[in-house]
């Protein structure tokens, strides 16, 4: 479930695109004229074929044009070069790094630079999820009219007014039906370029004038539907009659839910149809509400209440149909864990619960198309949740989720669905996940900072980094630390000769620069960081050394490192152990010694204790150790690199300490988190941040490190590493 669960880049292997093809004809031509002026006497060869086109070319039915349609299970775009059946996309959403969703602050410019991107990696349609500002669709039309043979089709989402449905738990309340219809009705509007609307907290404004309907693929409505929401709104409304509509109508046994999707749905084609177009329609679902039994689903609340596109019905008058779309990841829910007809289920040779599960949906809706409107891994540091076959919803790196990505698009495709679009284009700041959403404090400044821990920051194809250019790249060598602002906060003739930090929207900084380079490969190097008003936890293996430091961080012998956090402090141990007794009889991941403070390795939940309700087996708490530090290289040029890295030495040592790994509930306003033994959690302000380094046993006190808060934010993109192998299955499944 996505609101739970729920890296220049180089070029990306993929289809030929449309330029590529013509320049390789008009050079074949060229070469066949140059071999004729030289006297050749071979006839000539074979005509070359016209370039393959995906220009739109819609026909009419029932006096309505129509470049879209489902037939049976198949959902087909009509081109010059003929019908496409499946399509690869990606999932587009409405922010840029420092911004949240509501306030639509994506530029035309951003735009203008990432449509081609998304064409040149064999991408041909995006979806999003609601009417964006009008520059959005100036661009698109621009776009699509200078590259007819290869433009990008559109799904144009249809949100709903969330707030209210999840305040009152009634989808028929009239702030939400009739809401939600006249967001339908602006929707078109926009999509024709025919709306206007004046300035709205949390909603596009202004004068939409580019008609974009020559693309438009399909029209999705509504969200993952809340299950409580969703079951109190059908219990609010049982016995509401099935919807009969012109164009759309929800069958005897609908639920309330469906025959109100039923009604959304047919105001969608009422519109188009008004304007002599008949387009595609879907709603938002999710397995959460798929209409599949689960009984070996652990939460009762994923497998609460189902939405069943099979009980809405398109009329022969609505001659481009109508298909289910499904939001579908590998990682959850648990039931792909624990079913045992997807743990059985085979896909090419192997068991692959993913695979399964696509089939039972395809076996349900047989006869009507299932697209998979979102699917993906992210590439992070942190996880929220272990998936089957190492699918899990993070601690991946970037060539890894591109990997897991372009066999995710192989498999939809394989099982017969109409479509894959990835989720999603780029990282999006502000986006939080069930296991540290608690710790980011105060939440209205998530999008200010980027958390590597928040799996959710991370789906995109596209990689946003802090800083309009890197800071630092962690790769041993150091050179960009004398022109990169950094402080010199410690020198000395020991062990330890200089200490650099700086800092930038992700992450602190240091250079260790040490007298052995190498000493690092036979003791450990030591890094105690102070936080936190009052005492802590000493350093660790050097007992009271540093009395105040909270957080540590033991890089070594080797190459192994450790993100530690001192037991008082610790929010795993102190949520789950001694305010929820999930860890009553386990022992301390870092057992103290003789004159040393309590350390623990820092821990990510990655699942609360469960019962699989079919067969009563007991499932454990699930953590994932996110303190252990991956040594290596972040350089995005490098054939090694894994953006999960956080320390590297050659020259010298460099760290890359994420916020949350060294107490930071939010670095941009300089609060600290404070955790109490209740589990109560607040914040604390921050001064300047103590460091205490050790070689072995050598101490050296910093000067410490302080920064200004901030209010804005820069950033620079770059596609991630690995992404030729999901560009490669794009162009492999798109016909």
């Amino acid at each position: 479930m996505k609101g739970c669960r729920h890296e220049a880049r180089r070029a990306a292997r993929g289809a030929a695109t449309t330029l590529s093809l013509l320049l390789a004809a008009l050079l074949a031509l060229a070469l066949t004229a140059a071999v004729a002026g030289c006297g050749s006497t071979r006839p000539p060869s074979s005509p070359t074929p016209p370039p393959e086109s995906w220009a739109p070319r819609p026909d009419r039915l029932a006096g309505l044009s129509r470049l879209a349609f489902t037939e049976g299970d198949k959902l087909y775009l009509q081109t010059a070069s003929g019908r496409r059946s499946f399509i690869a996309g990606v999932n587009l959403g409405s922010t840029i790094p420092g911004t949240l969703p509501g306030e639509l602050a994506t530029r035309a410019s951003d735009y203008r630079r990432w449509f081609p991107q998304m064409a040149a990696l064999g991408l041909h349609a995006m979806r999003i999820y609601t009417i964006l500002r009008p520059c959005f669709y100036t661009e698109l039309a621009a776009y699509n009219t200078a590259h007819r043979d290869a433009p990008l089709y559109l799904i144009q989402g249809v949100w709903i007014p969330e707030e209210q449905f999840l305040t009152g738990r009634d989808l028929y309340a009239p702030a939400v039906r009739d809401g939600f219809l006249r967001e339908i009705d602006d929707v078109v509007k926009a999509v024709h370029g025919e709306l206007r609307r004046s300035p709205r907290r949390g909603v596009a404004s202004g004068t939409w004038t580019a008609d974009v309907s020559p693309w438009l693929y399909a029209y999705s409505l509504g969200v993952e539907w809340d299950p409580p929401a969703t079951k109190a709104t059908d219990r609010k409304n049982t016995g509401a009659p099935p919807y009969r509509g012109t164009y759309f109508s929800s069958t005897a046994g609908a639920s309330p839910t469906e025959s109100w999707l039923a009604e959304a749905l047919d105001r969608c084609a009422s519109a188009e149809a008004r304007r002599g177009v008949t387009v595609p329609l879907t709603f938002t679902n999710w397995p959460t509400t798929d209409p599949l039994h689960h009984p070996d689903e652990p939460l009762v609340q994923e497998d609460l209440v189902s939405v069943d596109a099979g009980h809405i019905r398109a009329s022969e008058a609505w001659p481009a149909g109508y298909f289910a779309s499904y939001h579908v990841y590998p990682y959850y829910p648990d039931f792909q864990r624990h079913e045992p007809a997807l743990q059985s289920y085979r896909y090419q040779g192997r068991l692959d619960p993913y695979a399964g599960y696509l089939a039972a949906l395809r076996g349900h809706h047989a006869g009507m198309p299932v697209m998979i409107t979102e699917f993906g891994v992210p590439s992070s540091i942190g996880t929220a949740h272990m998936g089957p076959l190492g699918r899990s919803q993070g601690d991946h790196s970037e060539q890894q989720a591109m990997a897991m990505d372009a066999e995710l698009l192989r498999i939809i495709h394989a099982q017969g669905c109409a479509g894959g679009f990835v989720f999603e284009w780029a990282d999006e700041w502000f986006k939080f996940t069930w296991n540290t959403v608690d710790y980011e404090l105060p939440k209205g400044r998530r999008q200010l900072w980027v958390n590597p821990l928040t799996n959710e920051e991370h789906f995109g194809l596209v990689a946003t980094d802090p800083g309009a250019r890197p800071v630092v790249t962690v790769d041993g060598k150091g050179g960009e630390w004398l022109s990169n602002e950094s402080q010199v906060i410690e020198e000395s003739r020991g062990a330890l000769r200089e200490v650099r930090a700086v800092k930038d929207q992700g992450y602190l900084y240091l250079r260790l620069v040490l007298d052995d380079p190498s000493a690092w490969q036979r003791q450990a190097v030591t890094v105690g960081v102070d936080v936190l008003p009052g005492a802590g936890g000493g350093l660790p293996g050097l007992g009271e050394a540093d009395p105040g430091a909270d957080y540590a961080v033991v890089l070594g012998p080797g190459r192994r490192g450790s993100a530690l956090v001192s037991s008082l402090d610790d929010p795993f141990w102190v949520t789950y152990g001694l305010a929820s007794y999930y860890l009553k009889h386990r022992r301390p991941a870092y057992p103290p010694g003789p004159d040393q403070g309590l350390w623990h390795l820092q821990r990510q939940i990655t699942n609360r204790p469960a019962v699989v309700p079919s067969t009563g087996q007991p499932l454990p708490l699930e953590w994932f150790d996110v303190g252990k530090l991956r040594f290596g290289s972040a350089d995005p040029a490098d054939p090694r690199f894994d953006c999960r890295v956080t320390w590297a030495a050659g020259d010298c040592v460099e760290i890359r300490l994420p916020y949350a790994l060294i107490g930071f509930a939010d670095p941009s306003s300089l609060r600290a988190l404070v955790v109490s033994r209740d589990g109560t959690l607040a914040t604390s302000a921050v001064g300047r941040v103590g460091l205490e380094i050790a070689v072995g046993s050598e101490l050296a006190t910093t000067s410490g490190y302080a920064w200004e808060p901030w209010q804005t934010v820069t950033w620079c993109e770059r596609q991630k590493a690995g992404i030729a192998a999901f560009a490669a299955a794009a162009a492999d499944v798109s016909h």
